[in-house]
């Protein structure tokens, strides 16, 4: 990890520092080494001090780029310095790093009282080593398509009180009670609570039709 100890002289196109805007910059500065030093090794943080454009970058964390301080604005930078209006927050945007490993970047530009930008601090997160975990765990995590949508088995047992819990649930979306669902409703919950393995036990079908205001032979015609 790198963390600035001095500062280069100004530029000829550098802008007077304000004390209040130097204050400021301090304490992004404080941020992006705490950020930085969060994710040792995985995402650089940088400090770009955006009125000194010749030589911006004032703090980098985990240098993934092989950039200095005092080297350039990028042309984030430099599309900031001249049009205030331009995005405060470009997020999650596809970047690379030099060598080639791909990179996740965001900038976010920060302004002084007078809305003028005066720094920016972005984040570039090293994904070359997350993208093969990603698929490790996708791979891990696939179950078979042979029976999309289909429940083959519940594991856990179905109490009284879930069955209960689910039918409220259910009834809380119409903002109604169980027994005050009309009969379309009631059709549509008995099925779901069946697809949910609600029926595995004998005393689901008489649970359910208490909770409704049915009969246990409506509950079953209404799972056809």
């Amino acid at each position: 990890m790198t963390h600035p100890t001095g500062r280069q002289d100004d530029s000829p196109t550098d802008q007077p520092a304000a004390p209040d805007d130097e204050h400021l910059v301090r304490e992004v500065e404080r941020i992006a080494v705490a950020v930085g030093r969060m994710f040792p090794g995985l995402c650089e943080v940088v400090l770009h001090d955006l009125r000194r454009p010749d030589s911006a970058i004032r703090a980098i964390e985990n240098n993934l780029s092989g950039r200095q301080i005092g080297d350039s604005a990028t042309e984030l930078g430099l599309r900031r310095i001249a049009d205030p209006d331009y995005p405060g927050v470009i997020q999650n945007y596809s970047n690379r790093f030099p060598d080639g490993r791909p990179a996740k970047s965001t900038s976010i530009g920060i302004k002084n009282a007078e809305g003028r930008y005066v720094a920016a601090l972005c984040l570039n997160l090293d994904v070359s080593t997350l993208s093969p975990l990603a698929m490790a765990l996708a791979g891990l995590v696939a179950t078979d398509a042979a029976h999309p949508g289909e429940t083959l088995e519940t594991l856990r047992d179905r109490t009284g009180r879930e069955l209960r819990s689910a039918i409220d649930s259910f009834a809380a979306q119409y903002s109604s009670t169980p027994r005050a669902l009309n009969r379309d409703q009631k059709r549509e919950l008995v099925r779901q609570l069946h697809r949910e393995g609600f029926f595995e036990t004998r005393s689901s079908a008489q649970l359910i039709a208490d909770q409704l205001g049915v009969s246990r032979a409506t509950v079953y015609n209404y799972t056809k």
